[in-house]
């Protein structure tokens, strides 16, 4: 059986909670596998980096022709290694960018932002989401960077955030109204997720400092929420294999054991598989880490790179084909052939309703 490969791209995430520090001093070329070390297969540089960041100063907030200066210094960084801005979308201290090497621009198209506000009943967007969605070498992906509300007392809330950005984020693009419409999700961000339980701060550490992450992540909020399907319940989750990564003092790699040690800062994903007849798509994760030698804020920067594939078997899509038939034929007015195409099965799974 013939094999064509439409796509198969290293796409970098990331997600980090800056506590409103500038990025002045940070080098980031180690945070961005620029230094000659990458997850990606052979050692290669990823093809896109998407970059979520969470309590980014709001002080240029209402400068609206200039980027933030976190993508500003993300831009320089990249910009002599042939990456591009493609997007960037920020709600109050809720940033996310992308950029891509400046091979694969032809192949994005229907490039749309979205914003949810969820903090103070979404008056002042101090919690919620931004997101950017395109089709990607024909395929729908969106990318959801979220900041939950904070504090282990505040899971209903988590819950209610997470729902209301489920509803609240539409898009225009046909056949992709909806988050969990897409075929690839990437949905990161501080989730600000806790650990159950009773623990004190000091035994979690002792935990953490004996590296019993396992018996930890048992007891997190997230696993357990996707477990019992009340939120991200269709979303994966590689377990995390570091150390919790909020809360420590900053500057340092010391927890600050005013709050318990937690796996805050996360990434999940989605992928459907079978959606369209002789088109096979996956996002296999290559790597989930933490970067220790970032100590500007409380939080560890988090980061993943994904193997994106779309893959066509005895059929001869290009990326164009593909594109008209999961988003529709480009002219107005024009039905979307991708009812025709598309099986809508397993668009939302009960719990998550």
């Amino acid at each position: 059986m013939a094999t064509t490969v439409i796509a198969d791209l290293c796409i970098f995430l990331l997600t980090w909670n800056v506590g409103t520090h500038s990025p002045r001093e940070q080098q980031l070329n180690s945070l961005l596998a620029l230094n000659g070390t990458t997850t990606c297969p052979d050692n290669q540089l990823p093809d896109i980096y998407v970059i979520g960041m969470q309590e980014v100063s709001t002080k240029q907030v209402l400068n609206i022709f200039q980027d933030d200066p976190w993508v500003l210094k993300i831009a320089g960084a990249l910009q002599e290694h042939q990456f591009v801005k493609v997007e960037a979308k920020q709600l109050q201290g809720i940033l996310i960018t992308m950029f891509a090497h400046h091979k694969h621009v032809p192949h994005m198209k229907n490039i749309e932002t979205e914003a949810t506000r969820t903090g103070l009943g979404g008056l002042w967007g101090n919690k919620g989401a931004v997101s950017i969605r395109l089709s990607l070498y024909g395929t729908g992906a969106v990318f959801v960077c979220s900041h939950l509300a904070a504090h282990d007392d505040k899971l209903k809330e988590r819950i209610e955030d997470y729902h209301q950005i489920v509803d609240n984020h539409k898009y225009h693009a046909q056949g992709y109204p909806r988050i969990f419409d897409h075929d690839f999700v990437f949905w990161f961000g501080d989730l600000n997720f806790r650990l159950s339980g009773d623990m004190s701060a000091w035994d979690v550490r002792t935990d953490v400092e004996n590296m019993r992450y396992a018996d930890l992540l048992k007891l997190d909020q997230l696993n357990l929420l996707r477990e019992k399907g009340n939120a991200f319940s269709l979303l994966e989750e590689q377990q995390p294999n570091f150390a919790p990564t909020f809360k420590f003092v900053e500057g340092t790699n010391d927890y600050d054991l005013k709050r318990r040690p937690a796996w805050c800062d996360r990434i999940l994903h989605r992928v459907q598989n079978n959606v369209y007849p002789g088109v096979t798509l996956s996002a296999t994760q290559l790597s989930y880490q933490s970067h220790t030698d970032y100590t500007l804020s409380d939080h560890r920067p988090v980061s993943a790179t994904f193997s994106y594939k779309v893959e066509t078997s005895n059929q001869t899509y290009t990326d164009e084909e593909l594109h008209d038939m999961t988003h529709g034929a480009a002219s107005p007015g024009t039905s979307a052939p991708s009812s025709k195409y598309k099986k809508r099965c397993g668009r939302r799974s009960k719990g998550d309703t």
